[in-house]
């Protein structure tokens, strides 16, 4: 990936060293770790993250919607290649400490401009906002992806991309990730694909009412 700053270079590389350390204490805690995994960065990985980034820059969206800050790990990418574009990302996220550390993560980036940080209930943060949204990052809890989904459908722009994670793994996440799909599905302005990259994103797209899908 190719950033537009250091200084976001500097940032991505800790993550990375954060997301290794995280990943062998998780290994060495084994079953007992899951109880913990508010605790550690599960991010999107960098090939997904890369996707992210050459999408946005491509796309050129204006507003961007990320549901599940986290620890910042997306929110950075997002935000570097939304500077470039002249884009907003509008990040949510309910735990507040995760918040707070992206949030010093993207000050020391420099992207803090960029980010419209809102922490709280998702549906109620979604139904709150006014959109549209050209790009959306899903990427929170397995369960509330449907639910939110339907909230910031109403909302999306005319070829807006929705970017889902975690859709092929972890395997207890699967009912959840079905049900999300064949609402996807049953849309018939959604035309959307399965990449097998990371933990499995999938990637639909909004037509415009001219060009919706038979």
């Amino acid at each position: 990936m190719i950033f537009s700053d250091a200084r976001v270079a500097i940032v991505f590389d800790r993550y990375k060293q954060r997301e290794a350390a995280d990943r062998k204490r998780m290994q060495s805690l084994g079953p007992a770790g899951f109880a913990l995994r508010d605790e550690f960065l599960l991010p999107v990985g960098e090939d997904v993250g890369a996707v992210l980034h050459t999408l946005v820059l491509a796309r050129r969206p204006k507003t961007i919607l990320e549901l599940g800050t986290s620890y910042g790990y997306s929110t950075l990418l997002l935000a570097d290649a939304a500077r470039s574009v002249g884009a907003t990302v509008v990040t949510m996220e309910l735990a507040d400490y995760k918040q707070a550390f992206a949030r010093e993560q993207l000050e020391e980036a420099g992207l803090d401009g960029v980010v419209d940080f809102r922490c709280g209930d998702a549906l109620e943060l979604i139904a709150a906002a006014s959109g549209p949204f050209d790009f959306v990052l899903l990427d929170i809890w397995k369960d509330l992806y449907r639910p939110c989904f339907e909230a910031f459908y109403p909302k999306l722009a005319e070829e807006a991309i929705i970017a889902a994670d975690n859709v092929i793994f972890p395997n207890f996440d699967r009912a959840e990730m079905r049900a999300y799909r064949a609402a996807i599905a049953a849309l018939p302005d959604l035309s959307s694909t399965l990449l097998p990259i990371g933990q499995g994103i999938e990637l639909s797209v909004k037509w415009s009412a001219g060009n919706a899908k038979l």
